[in-house]
C-alpha cells in the first residue's frame, strides 16, 4: 500500500507538468481552433531559461533572495520570458496566415517547433544539461509512512494553485466570460463588442507562461533536460488535452493528472519501458467510449 501511494504522489507530480502544458493547448485551441505544435518546445525553452537562471546566475540569485526565493524568482522570470515568446510567436508565425486557413496554421506551427528546437540546440548545445542538486532543495521525509520530498510538495502546491487560478479567471471573471464567448463563436463575440484580439493576446501569453513554469519544475524534478524534450512532453500534454476534452479547461487539468497517475502506476507495477504504450492504449479505449473526451469538447450551442 505504501508503494501505491508513493507511485500516486509521483504520478500527481508528473501529471501536474502535463496538466499545465495541456492548459496552454486547450486555451489556444478553444479560442483559435489551432493545435499549437510549438507549445511543447516553449516548455523546453522554459526549462533551459530556468537552468540558466538557477545555474549561471545562482550565486547572485541565492545571495539576494535565498534558495527558495531564488527558485521563485526563476519561475517568475521564466513565466514572463516565455509569455513574451508566446506573444511574439503569435504575431510572427500565426497572425500573418490566419486568413489562409487552418492547414497553413498547422504547417506554421510545425515550422515554429523545428525553429525553437534548433534555436535551443544552437544556444545551449546538443548535449543534455542538468540542474545541480545544490540549487534545488529536495529534502525527503515521510507523511503517514509515505515518502515524499519538499520539492514534490512545492511542485504540487504551485501547480494546483496555478490551475485553480486559471479556472477562477476563466469561469468566474468578466474577462473569462469574454474568453468563453470567443471560444464558442468568435464572429458573434466580436459583434457583441468583445475585443477578440485581446483574448488571443491573453491566451498566447498565459498558455506559454504556464508551459515555461512547468518546464522549470520538470528540470528541478528530473534534473536532466535536452533540447528535443519539448516534442515528447508536448505530445503527452496534447494526449492529456484529448483525454479530458479538447478546449475544456477542467478537462485539460484532469486529463493531465490522470495521464501522470496512469503512467506512474504502470511503470511502478508493470514496466517502465511499456508505460507510454499503456497510456496510449488507455487513451484509445476512452475515446472509443467517449470520443469527445472525459468532460467533452467545448462547442458552440445552436439555438
Amino acid at each position: 500500500m505504501v508503494t501505491f501511494f508513493e507511485q500516486l504522489i509521483n504520478g500527481l507530480t508528473i501529471g501536474s507538468f502535463y496538466a499545465l502544458v495541456a492548459l496552454g493547448y486547450s486555451m489556444v485551441y478553444g479560442v483559435m481552433k489551432l493545435v499549437n505544435f510549438a507549445h511543447g518546445d516553449l516548455f523546453a525553452l522554459g526549462s533551459y531559461l530556468g537552468y540558466t537562471l538557477l545555474v549561471a546566475g545562482s550565486s547572485w540569485v541565492t545571495r539576494h533572495f535565498g534558495l527558495w526565493g531564488g527558485m521563485a524568482v526563476a519561475l517568475l522570470a521564466v513565466a514572463l520570458g516565455i509569455g513574451i515568446a508566446g506573444i511574439i510567436m503569435e504575431r510572427v508565425a500565426y497572425r500573418p496566415v490566419y486568413p489562409v486557413g487552418r492547414l497553413s496554421l498547422v504547417v506554421s506551427a510545425l515550422g515554429m517547433s523545428i525553429f525553437l528546437q534548433n534555436a535551443i540546440m544552437a544556444i545551449w548545445g546538443a548535449r543534455p544539461q542538468a540542474y545541480p542538486a545544490d540549487v534545488v532543495p529536495s529534502t525527503r521525509f515521510a507523511v503517514l509512512g509515505i515518502p515524499v520530498t519538499t520539492l514534490q510538495i512545492f511542485i504540487l502546491l504551485l501547480s494546483f494553485g496555478l490551475m485553480l487560478a486559471i479556472w477562477f479567471i476563466v469561469e468566474k471573471t468578466t474577462f473569462g466570460a469574454a474568453i468563453r464567448a470567443s471560444a464558442l463563436d468568435r464572429p458573434t463575440a466580436t459583434l457583441m463588442g468583445i475585443d477578440v484580439r485581446a483574448v488571443i493576446f491573453f491566451v498566447f501569453a498565459l498558455g506559454p507562461a504556464l508551459g515555461g513554469v512547468a518546464g522549470v519544475m520538470n528540470g528541478m524534478y528530473y534534473r536532466a533536460i535536452s533540447f528535443n524534450m519539448g516534442w515528447a512532453y508536448g505530445l503527452k500534454a496534447f494526449t492529456a488535452t484529448i483525454l479530458g476534452g479538447i478546449g475544456n479547461i477542467p478537462g485539460a487539468m484532469i486529463g493531465g493528472l490522470l495521464l501522470g497517475i496512469m503512467e506512474s502506476l504502470f511503470a511502478g507495477y508493470v514496466s517502465g519501458a511499456w508505460k507510454d504504450v499503456f497510456v496510449f492504449v488507455i487513451l484509445i479505449v476512452v475515446l472509443l467510449w467517449r470520443p469527445t473526451g472525459l468532460l467533452g469538447e467545448k462547442t458552440a450551442e445552436k439555438v
